[in-house]
C-alpha cells in the first residue's frame, strides 16, 4: 500500500451485495470491503478464521448454538471450522480480513471472484 485507504470512498464504488473488493494486503491477508443485504449461504472455513468488522448497518452471524449481532464498530472472529451464516436485514458495510485466496463461501467452486478496488 502506497497511500492511505478511505473505506467510505472505496465502498461508494461497490454496486453489488456479497461481492468482496480487496483494498489492500497485510501479512498475506486481503483487506476487503463488502456491502451485504439479505442472507448469505451457510458455510465454514476449515483452514482459517473469518473476521467481520461492521462499518455501517447491522450484521447477524448465525452460528450453530447462537446468533451474534454486530453493530458499527463491533467485530467478531468466527473460529475456523465453525459453520456460520451472515445475515443483514438492511444494507450493511463490512471490513473483512482473510488470507489471500480464501473462498468467501468456504468452497472455491461457489466463491465470489476477488476484485481489486
Amino acid at each position: 500500500m502506497n497511500d492511505k485507504v478511505n473505506l467510505a470512498a472505496k465502498l461508494a464504488h461497490v454496486a453489488s451485495y456479497w461481492s468482496p473488493h480487496t483494498v489492500g494486503q497485510f501479512n498475506g491477508c486481503d483487506l476487503m470491503v463488502v456491502k451485504v443485504k439479505g442472507e448469505f449461504v451457510r458455510h465454514q472455513h476449515d483452514e482459517t478464521d473469518d473476521f467481520f468488522l461492521v462499518l455501517s448497518g447491522e450484521l447477524t452471524l448465525r452460528l450453530p448454538e447462537r446468533e451474534i449481532v454486530l453493530r458499527p464498530g463491533e467485530l467478531y472472529v468466527v473460529p475456523r471450522g465453525v459453520e456460520h451464516q451472515p445475515f443483514a436485514a438492511v444494507e450493511t458495510e463490512l471490513l473483512l480480513i482473510e488470507p489471500s485466496g480464501t473462498p468467501n463461501t468456504g468452497d472455491a467452486r461457489t466463491a465470489a471472484p476477488r476484485r481489486l478496488l
